[in-house]
């Protein structure tokens, strides 16, 4: 397949978006169908919270176009825990609670650890063994966002490339690591510091930039003006899926900046 670059927010349903981005009186059932509609991309945050049922992932499959993806938090029971090796049950039990029903929309896995939780390589090395590689005969693909800064070194991104899962990339530096190391096949970047100043989140020249670091990555480069850790390159630099979410922040300017992005991308800018 192209690799492919995706935008998009996390979620659908935030009361302010009401009034900036969906049109005045529009069913809230309606809501995943606009936004997939002119985004390309959703990072889904309630799959952290609790269990969903399969109905439920069919039904956000069905109202979701054709080549649009929906990225999912992985439960917290399986990463809010003190010993991660211990988490095969929760592993297990999220990978099958159906979201296979998403079929060729099924994007990324997120499996988000805490702040608290420190690099220890055999413990995670324990819980990435514990991460299939399919599903229902759909391939997954996983991603680690890593929030503690003793991540933040080589022996981390040696052991991620080992077992082949993404790194988020954040922005938000001053708050969590920023990895820009390639560790697993594709890029996930979570941008964090949208200004409510700014009617798309990000100024036209942050935009412009995070657009050609997109194509950069899209093409299996890592972007020389993001940090990282390894001197190691990846075994092979090969083209890759990219995947960019506008996340917290100002997050009633998440879908400006998203559809700001797209933009620039489509026209090559």
């Amino acid at each position: 397949m192209t690799p492919r670059i995706r935008v998009g927010i996390g979620g659908w349903n935030f009361a302010p978006w009401r009034s900036n981005f969906y049109p005045e009186g529009l069913p809230q059932t309606r809501e995943l169908g606009y936004a997939a509609e002119r985004l390309t991309a959703i990072e889904v945050n309630s799959t952290y919270y609790s269990s969903q049922k399969p109905a439920t992932f069919a039904k956000w499959r069905d109202a979701a176009p054709e080549g649009f993806v929906f990225s999912l938090k992985a439960s917290r029971y399986a990463t809010q825990r003190r010993h991660l090796a211990e988490a095969g049950e929760s592993v297990e039990r999220f990978v099958g609670s159906g979201i296979a029903e998403l079929g060729n929309k099924l994007g990324p896995i997120v499996w988000q650890l805490p702040p608290t939780k420190a690099f220890d390589p055999d413990d995670l090395a324990a819980f990435l063994a514990l991460l299939p590689s399919k599903v229902a005969g759909l391939a997954l693909r996983h991603v680690l966002e890593v929030r503690h800064p003793s991540f933040a070194v080589p022996a981390y991104v040696e052991l991620a490339r080992r077992h082949h899962v993404a790194t988020v990339f954040t922005d938000a530096a001053d708050r969590y690591p920023s990895l820009a190391d390639a560790t697993g096949g594709l890029v996930y970047a979570r941008l964090m510091c949208a200004q409510a100043a700014q009617p798309t989140g990000y100024s036209a020249a942050a935009l412009a930039a995070w657009a050609d670091r997109a194509r950069q990555w899209a093409q299996g480069k890592t972007p020389p003006d993001l940090p990282v850790v390894s001197a190691a390159a990846p075994a092979k630099a090969k083209p890759q899926d990219v995947f960019v979410f506008f996340i917290n922040g100002a997050k009633e300017r998440a879908p400006a900046a998203a559809m700001a992005l797209i933009d620039r991308l489509g026209a090559g800018g």
